[in-house]
């Protein structure tokens, strides 16, 4: 894969003026990354500031206040890799409370479930006006049937996913997302952050 070297200001700028130019009375935006070791809540909100600049009405949401109870996520234990793959993030949830209404009355849910307090967080709805983005952060979103316009992935090589990804334990449910949904395949576009300093974008 090749790569182009980019410093983080002008990769916003230049993934808003992709967004801005999409089509559809609203559209959501994932910026899918390893938590804790790739800067995807970092990137989505610096595109807050360009794409309001560009007359887009932004809604930030991060997939972390969308995760399951403790109750269902630590079921069969707080280190388990293949429970953190496929059920730790409430994706019906998601589509319910976020996707789905944003297509629809164009109102979504900011947040549902506080997980450091476990409960519910009890946010009020926020509007999203014509032309506006949802901004969703998180990780192990692509190949879950979440619907994007558009998604982009931050890429980790698998020495950099080793190291930079804070629990150890996690890493093979990374390794498991990079085999079965193959995610650079699906996203629109690649980054390699194996550096969050000097990422690079993946040029076809």
């Amino acid at each position: 894969m090749r790569y182009r070297p980019i410093s983080p200001a002008v990769l916003a700028e230049e993934l808003a003026e992709r967004i801005d130019a999409l089509t559809g009375p609203r559209l959501a935006v994932a910026v899918d990354g390893a938590a804790g070791a790739t800067p995807a809540a970092e990137l989505a909100d610096a595109l807050v500031d360009p794409l309001r600049l560009r007359g887009r009405a932004t809604v930030r949401v991060s997939a972390r206040d969308f995760l399951r109870p403790a109750s269902l996520r630590f079921e069969h234990g707080r280190t388990n890799p293949d429970t953190r793959y496929t059920d730790w993030l409430d994706l019906g949830a998601l589509r319910r409370e976020v996707l789905d209404p944003l297509k629809n009355a164009g109102e979504v849910l900011p947040s549902l479930w506080d997980a450091e307090r476990d409960r519910a967080t009890r946010a009020a709805r926020v509007p999203v006006p014509e032309g506006g983005v949802v901004l969703l952060d998180g990780e192990l979103l692509l190949g879950a049937g979440l619907a994007f316009d558009l998604a982009v992935h931050l890429w980790l090589s698998p020495a950099a996913l080793r190291r930079r990804v804070p629990d150890a334990w996690a890493v093979p449910a990374y390794e498991r997302y990079e085999e079965e949904a193959g995610p650079s395949s699906l996203a629109d576009v690649v980054v390699r952050v194996d550096d969050p300093r000097h990422p690079a974008l993946y040029t076809p």
